[in-house]
């Protein structure tokens, strides 16, 4: 059973910036790539960015490329995602994910382990 854990959440300022960790716990772990996701109030959860596991290769959403990068550490089955130029819409809550699918893979319904969440606040 893999389990995740994220972290790095916080109230930051607008044009500020955060860097979000999810660390991968368990026996196992065989996912093809891994991917952060938010979810505002009010709003469906949205893919963010996402990165294959073992090329480390990223993909975006439109809405943070540019400002957000995701990267991971293998040894330490650790995935980042730094946040640069926060606006008041990146307030959410952020939720890790993995799936056992390659490519760039953005669905909510294609990850199978999810974190509990961590929240991100924009505001002055």
């Amino acid at each position: 059973q893999v389990l995740l854990e994220e972290s790095g959440g916080g109230l930051v300022q607008p044009g500020g910036s955060l860097k979000l960790s999810c660390v991968v716990r368990g026996s196992t772990f065989g996912s093809a790539a891994m991917g952060w996701f938010r979810q505002a109030p009010g709003k469906e959860r949205q893919f963010v960015a996402g990165i294959n596991w073992s090329s480390g290769n990223p993909y975006y959403a439109d809405s943070v490329k540019g400002r957000f990068a995701i990267s991971r550490d293998r040894d330490s089955r650790t995935m980042y995602l730094q946040m640069n130029s926060l606006k008041a819409e990146d307030t959410a809550v952020y939720y890790c994910a993995t799936t056992p699918f390659g490519g760039d893979v953005v669905a909510v319904y294609e990850y199978d382990a999810w974190g509990q969440g961590t929240q991100v606040t924009v505001s002055s």
